[in-house]
């Protein structure tokens, strides 16, 4: 990758991690029918491996910047909510490229939460952006009282909601100088501490297949988050961030090939096309603010 300018860089990583988080969700469903918390515990234990590794093997601290602490519990705390949310909806959806679609509001949610708690500014056209990516989630959750996955569907959507608020967090923090390797390694020991009891007191027992899943499911999860960390170091969000949707395409293949042949509805797939178009709108429109700036 020596000749490669960084932004090619930035996207075979962002493309790497996509590729990443929908084995994790096809893991997770493979892995059968075991408690969220179990599901979630194995998912952190390798990552806090793989984060802990990181961290020894460039020599840096155990510690966050000063003043960061409490964002870092907040952005544990939701990015906690944010992965039950996503699990939950991978595991009850009949189809997990509609809870990997749910998820994918996440940077809609980020745009509202820096806004109200950072006080950046949202502009007209990123608010109708976050108004049609609502209506494209309202398509793929289908809100009627008979609908049986109604309640795994508003799960994905605030997991969504979750992570959005979790990368507000990150952004808070990284502008104070925090390392992304130390939030990473948080994130997963504040998961295991919270998911731990779960495990202890209803603890399901698994057979050997099933425990090589959820490992799969936890080294999947490491390769997405280091994947989308060095990313958004070679390159900006605004010149890379809509190559993360190749993770639908990606977990929509896995499904029909590895869960049953699964096809989304004629609503869901409308309701990608609408999230994707607004997410695509708004990259655009990012890019031509961005070279506004700098003429």
């Amino acid at each position: 990758m020596k000749n490669l300018s960084n932004k090619t860089k930035g996207i075979i990583c962002i493309i790497l991690s996509a590729l990443s988080f929908s084995g994790m969700s096809s893991f997770i469903n493979l892995s059968g029918d075991l408690p969220t918390a179990q599901k979630v515990f194995f998912r952190n234990l390798v990552a806090l491996f793989f984060a802990s590794a990181m961290l020894i093997k460039n020599r840096e601290p155990f510690k966050p910047v000063k003043g960061t602490f409490p964002f870092h519990l907040l952005r544990a705390s939701a990015g906690l909510l944010g992965v039950f949310g996503n699990f939950y909806a991978t595991t009850h959806m009949a189809h997990t490229a509609d809870a990997a679609m749910l998820n994918k509001m996440s940077p809609f949610f980020t745009l509202v939460f820096s806004a109200i708690f950072l006080k950046e500014r949202v502009k007209p056209v990123q608010g109708l952006a976050i108004v049609g990516a609502l209506v494209g989630a309202g398509l793929v959750i289908k809100p009627d009282f008979k609908n049986e996955e109604l309640i795994p569907a508003i799960a994905g959507l605030l997991g969504g909601m979750c992570a959005g608020a979790a990368y507000t967090c990150v952004r808070h923090m990284g502008n104070k100088g925090e390392n992304g390797r130390f939030t990473v390694f948080f994130f997963s020991a504040f998961s295991i501490v919270v998911t731990a009891p779960f495990l202890i007191f209803d603890y399901h027992p698994m057979t050997s297949r099933q425990l090589i899943y959820l490992l799969l499911v936890g080294l999947c999860a490491a390769g997405g988050q280091f994947g989308i960390t060095a990313a958004y170091t070679y390159a900006p969000s605004r010149e890379i961030s809509i190559y993360d949707y190749s993770n639908i395409i990606f977990t929509a293949i896995e499904g029909y090939l590895f869960l049953g042949h699964q096809v989304p509805d004629m609503l869901s797939l409308v309701g990608y096309f609408v999230i994707i178009i607004m997410a695509v709108w708004m990259f655009v429109y990012n890019n031509k603010e961005d070279k506004l700036k700098r003429t």
